[in-house]
């Protein structure tokens, strides 16, 4: 972004921060640090007064339709996630024109950090045992609640998890991110009709929770002891199981196999008090999902990786492939020759 763009957004945020009473009239005394993303090219500062943090700015990373759509949306279901009772950052302040929001400052904290520090640790999952514990269930209660009174509308990008979105943007991700740009490879025959045939099955699981499509370690914040869910923007309706599979399989903690099945559980657990559950059809959809998102997320790192040159998802591909291997040595998948091969072949390069 250059100069003028960047004073431009200043000036409105600080306009907000006075309109909303963050700051008075007469103060003039802020500091503002940028703050760099992960893989979003939004931008972000941090405003603070004295020895206090007032909160976070954030900003789309232009003023084009679609980039305001996305802030709109980050505004509307966040305003709705919250009125849910979900734990999500609070909204001080919003500029339509720009599509600049004013969030409560959760700190600098991620799930993600937290889990690294305790894994240097002897004995360590049961120091992390009981903050997973609170996501699974806040995850539950955010898919639950969150359908309830959600409006399509406010999605920017589509209203629904479909099978167009699994095919155009997750198992082809993985083929023309991952295997054909990355690895330089040509498509597998019969890989095409296999992704097909997988989206037709996960198509068929009911659609009617709130999906945040991104559920993972580092969209997880922990502010004061308690974690708080963020970059839900590209949320929409969509299936249960999903969300799930985005934490359990995250690739940046690793979580081990018993763990993950222990905090399915507890997830269940928390699921049956809030809707019906049939927890052996779950089971069976889970693993749909898992094997979908886990091609997203191939597609995704190499894409940061490449495309946008952020080298830190680059080291997070050999644990995913990892995980996609495994994913598909499960009994369901037996039919899926060529992708098993695909993956086979993919993990050997690394």
């Amino acid at each position: 972004m250059n100069d003028e763009n960047e004073t431009r957004s200043l000036i409105v945020i600080d306009g907000l921060l006075r309109e909303v009473g963050l700051v008075g009239a007469r103060e003039h005394d802020l500091h503002i640090t940028t703050l760099a993303g992960d893989g979003s090219s939004r931008r972000f500062w941090r405003i603070g007064h004295a020895d206090k943090s007032l909160c976070l700015a954030v900003a789309p990373p232009s003023a084009d339709t679609k980039d305001l759509a996305e802030a709109g949306s980050a505004r509307l279901i966040g305003l709705h996630l919250l009125k849910q009772g979900v734990r999500v950052p609070a909204q001080y302040g919003w500029d339509e024109e720009t599509g600049i929001l004013l969030f409560e400052d959760l700190g600098d904290c991620k799930l993600h950090d937290f889990i690294l520090e305790k894994q240097r640790t002897e004995d360590f999952l049961p120091k992390i045992s009981t903050l997973y514990k609170q996501v699974v269930e806040g995850l539950a209660k955010m898919q639950v609640r969150g359908a309830e009174n959600f409006d399509p509308d406010w999605c920017w990008d589509t209203p629904c998890y479909d099978k167009r979105l699994m095919l155009e943007r997750e198992s082809d991700y993985f083929l023309r991110a991952f295997w054909q740009d990355w690895l330089g490879r040509e498509e597998p025959s019969g890989l095409h009709e296999e992704f097909v045939c997988l989206a037709d099955q996960a198509a068929l699981i009911p659609t009617g929770f709130f999906l945040h499509r991104d559920f993972q370690s580092r969209n997880i914040m922990l502010h004061r002891d308690e974690p708080c869910f963020i970059d839900f923007q590209g949320g929409r309706l969509g299936p249960l199981g999903y969300d799930l599979a985005s934490l359990l399989l995250d690739p940046y903690v690793a979580l081990p196999d018993d763990f993950q099945i222990e905090l399915l559980e507890i997830y269940l657990d928390q699921l049956e008090t809030l809707t019906l559950v049939d927890r052996r059809k779950f089971i069976d959809e889970y693993l749909l999902l898992a094997l979908q998102r886990n091609l997203q997320i191939v597609g995704a790192f190499a894409f940061l990786s490449k495309q946008r040159k952020k080298d830190f998802f680059s080291r997070f591909l050999k644990p995913a492939l990892v995980s996609l291997n495994k994913l598909l040595d499960c009994e369901m998948f037996t039919d899926m020759q060529v992708l098993k091969k695909t993956a086979s072949t993919a993990v050997k390069d690394f």
